[in-house]
């Protein structure tokens, strides 16, 4: 939209009530965000325990559809106040040129006109002529070409525009002259980039409206979305380039203890799916971030063809579900670990980072990064989720200050099926380059947990599963290796890249290893195997197997590299159960990969994971040897 701003306008324009305006909203906005917290808490919790009945099953409805609305009152209030408070910012320097250019046409005293051209004297004789050096007007020019490049329209700087556009004048004699020229280009300017911002601003809040009545469903957000788009847009000179996307954790800790409250509400408005993944801010501002991230991206597959967005929305749906059974469940036992959603985003084959407990106020925490086929869809969001749900669970009846979270922050190998023959024929399994490439990630994941937990010295644990095993091998090679790691946990290993545990970086005796003897993902041939197995082939499977035992004599190498089950790589193998038989058994081809975290399936297992990721390793029962 185009601005119709003067400069006496300007110059009036009272920022101080911007500013009020602003934090006005930002007050509406924090008191929506303690009601929802209330309408959660307090009121929902209390009518779910103590009454049961059809009444109070519909009052729980409209409470939940009250909770959706004051979620969606505190973003827009919360996009309004950042609006608000960015126009005040924006407009504060072009305010105070033109104040100071018009102190300056006082102090000589100059006339400037409602046009901003700016009368200068006359300046007394000549001495070449003996003629008076007349005065003049000075039209000011705001620094763009073309027509309007004055503030009347054409303008270079004439000594008297009435007598028409001539082209750039001679210098004039007069010593007035070019102070005045200068005190309305000042003024030109100023009034120029004041109308920028003043119109960018204006297409803001004409979008920043709601509808009639308030009715927050997909489409409610959709439209959310686009106002924090155009504030985004307005305000990227403000708050975008100072977020330190390219700094560390600990940097970008440092700079976001360094805010205001009312500038962290500005970026929690306005950038809520860049602080929501941002690893080194606290989990508590991450998780507020995240929720508002989640209803967004819902809004946004909500309107999307395709089995992918198909399968995305279930995904975040079903995370939707997830978290409110964990809130429903912890009004009834105090017990139940909190759910925080540490990341959202719908890059790749999607993110989601799901912490139980509080990774900033835990002693003990554990990421655990899941492996092949692992997408943001609906089985994710169940059975992954539950997998750190149980830990977190069995790590608390060790210690009460225990967190489990499941991390995924990188594009898993995808694939149709998981017998020994779709693994070996997939390039994207049997390559480690998605695992080398998600490296990075992970250890800026790791690194952010260490850095905002209040504890000194907080008891790290990194677990990989499957493919996810081979990702935390990764990690462990790059530079100083996983960041405040105290142990690791490999669980359905094809290998992690490396032939040694106390290559892993955190010494032999602090890596763990489950394996159990029905997975077929943790038996995967080596390269040497399969080469020589299909070069024999044409002599029948004994000469293959006779082949491939040749090429790896010790029996224990494996795709990724030694076996971590094998005495040869030397970690802990503790006890796990030997699982269903792939296919025989009835339950698919791969139903032992997917037991460990399970107490249901694979107690023992559960049991032994939760002592490690509960600084207990002494509790931990091994076996021996593959």
């Amino acid at each position: 939209m185009t601005s119709s701003l003067t400069w006496q306008q300007l110059r009036d324009l009272k920022l101080d009530a911007l500013k009020g305006a602003a934090d006005g909203w930002g007050v509406v906005s924090r008191h929506a965000d303690a009601a929802e917290e209330r309408v959660n808490g307090d009121m929902s919790g209390a009518l779910s325990k103590t009454q049961e009945s059809e009444s109070a099953d519909a009052a729980l409805k409209r409470l939940k559809r009250l909770s959706r609305n004051f979620d969606y009152i505190r973003t827009e209030c919360g996009l309004l106040r950042t609006a608000v408070s960015g126009l005040s910012a924006e407009l504060a320097l072009p305010q105070r040129r033109v104040r100071e250019a018009l102190a300056d046409a006082a102090a000589h005293a100059y006339t400037v006109h409602e046009d901003g051209s700016v009368d200068y004297p006359s300046a007394g004789k000549s001495e070449l002529t003996g003629r008076e050096i007349p005065g003049g007007r000075a039209v000011g020019r705001n620094g763009l070409i073309g027509p309007g490049a004055g503030v009347q329209g054409p303008g270079g700087g004439l000594l008297d525009p009435a007598a028409g556009y001539r082209g750039p004048s001679l210098i004039s004699t007069n010593p007035h002259h070019a102070k005045a020229q200068d005190i309305a280009d000042r003024i030109a300017r100023a009034l120029r980039d004041a109308r920028e911002t003043d119109g960018r601003y204006q297409s803001v809040f004409a979008k920043l409206k709601a509808a009639p009545g308030l009715t927050v469903n997909a489409g409610t957000w959709a439209d959310a979305a686009a106002d924090m788009a155009a504030v985004r847009e307005a305000a990227i000179s403000q708050l975008g380039r100072e977020i330190p996307l390219d700094k560390s954790p600990a940097d970008r800790k440092v700079w976001w203890d360094g805010l205001t409250d009312a500038q962290r509400a500005e970026y929690l408005a306005s950038y809520p799916d860049v602080i929501g993944n941002l690893d080194g801010i606290p989990a508590l501002v991450r998780d507020e971030a995240n929720r508002e991230n989640l209803q967004l991206l819902i809004a946004k597959f909500s309107g999307e063809e395709g089995e992918v967005a198909k399968a995305r929305l279930g995904g975040l749906k079903e995370i939707q579900h997830q978290m409110e059974v964990n809130a429903a469940a912890r009004l009834k036992d105090p017990r139940e670990p909190p759910m925080y959603l540490l990341g959202i985003a719908d890059k790749g084959t999607g993110r989601a980072v799901v912490a139980y407990g509080n990774p900033d106020t835990s002693r003990n925490v554990s990421a655990y990064v899941p492996g092949l086929g692992t997408a943001l869809d609906g089985d994710f969001a169940r059975n992954d989720l539950k997998r750190a749900h149980d830990t977190a669970v069995l790590a608390r009846k060790h210690d009460p200050s225990s967190t489990s979270i499941v991390w995924l922050g990188y594009d898993p190998p995808q694939l149709g099926g998981v017998d020994a023959e779709t693994l070996l024929s997939n390039t994207e399994v049997m390559s480690a380059d998605r695992a080398e490439r998600g490296a990075p990630a992970y250890n800026s994941f790791m690194s952010g947990l260490a850095v905002t937990n209040e504890h000194g010295d907080p008891h790290l644990t990194a677990i990989g599963h499957s493919y996810g095993s081979r990702l935390v091998g990764a990690a462990t090679q790059e530079g100083v290796g996983i960041p405040g790691a105290d142990d690791i946990i490999l669980l359905g290993s094809p290998g992690v890249g490396v032939d040694r545990a106390e290559d892993l970086g955190v010494g032999k005796d602090h890596v763990f290893v489950g394996a159990a003897e029905n997975d077929p993902v943790s038996r995967l041939p080596s390269k040497k195997e399969a080469v020589a197995g299909a070069v024999f082939m044409g002599g029948g499977p004994l000469l293959s197997y006779l082949a491939a035992d040749v090429a790896d004599q010790g029996d224990d190498d494996i795709w990724f590299g030694k076996d971590p089950a094998s005495e040869a790589f030397g970690a802990h193998r503790f006890v796990v159960a030997d699982g269903p038989r792939p296919i025989i058994d009835g339950e698919g081809p791969t139903p032992a990969h997917s037991n460990y975290f399970n107490p249901g399936k694979d107690r023992e297992s559960a049991v032994n994971i939760a002592a490690i990721v509960s600084g207990r390793p002494h509790l931990v029962t091994t076996e021996k040897y593959r």
